[in-house]
């Protein structure tokens, strides 16, 4: 039996991460340079596409993933936690990404492909610095330094407000996601301090 074959059979015939029947291909998953089906998921063109980054990531299409996470194929999980990494700004995908286990050796194949994938992209452009100097992380709580006005809200964000688990803007080392007042905004590293 092919290995196509072998993933149709494993997959029913199906995407493995969204469910699609449409358009099914054999995407290669392994950090090596030998295709097994264990290292290989059956994939839609949608997904497929969203995996290799030739198309940008839509969220609404990812809530799939509340399923197929838990599959048992380890390479359906890598693809599940990859994906859920790089939707991370989305609350509903950080919930899913800190519930989804995976054992050591699966999980540091995960993470190797994200960091082929960052190595890849052109602009990141550097770490993420507080107006002190200190490397930001996402997740982390930073102080405003500063009065911020927020355009298009109509409120001040008022200095000394602290903004807890903060994301990263991957383009641009300068910007930061958080939420403040009950509304997510974009704000200037230069204006935050690390609590």
């Amino acid at each position: 039996m092919d290995m196509e074959s072998a993933l149709r059979e494993r997959s029913g015939s199906t995407c493995e991460l969204c469910g699609s029947s449409e358009g099914l291909t054999v995407l290669d998953v392994s950090p090596d340079t030998v295709e097994t089906a264990e290292r290989c998921a059956m994939t839609c063109a949608t997904c497929r596409e969203q995996v290799e980054r030739d198309a940008g990531p839509d969220a609404h299409h990812w809530r799939c993933l509340n399923e197929s996470m838990w599959s048992e194929v380890p390479a359906v999980q890598v693809l599940a936690w990859r994906m859920l990494d790089r939707l991370s700004a989305e609350s509903w995908a950080r919930e899913l990404l800190e519930t989804l286990y995976l054992d050591e050796e699966t999980l540091a194949w995960a993470q190797a492909g994200r960091a082929d994938a960052d190595a890849d992209e052109s602009g990141a452009g550097g770490p993420h610095l507080d107006s002190n100097g200190v490397v930001l992380e996402a997740g982390d709580t930073v102080t405003l330094t500063k009065d911020l006005v927020v355009k298009g809200a109509g409120f001040t964000a008022k200095r000394g407000t602290a903004v807890r688990g903060i994301t990263l803007v991957t383009e641009n080392p300068e910007h930061i996601e958080g939420r403040v007042s009950g509304q997510r905004i974009v704000i200037l590293t230069k204006f935050v301090k690390k609590a």
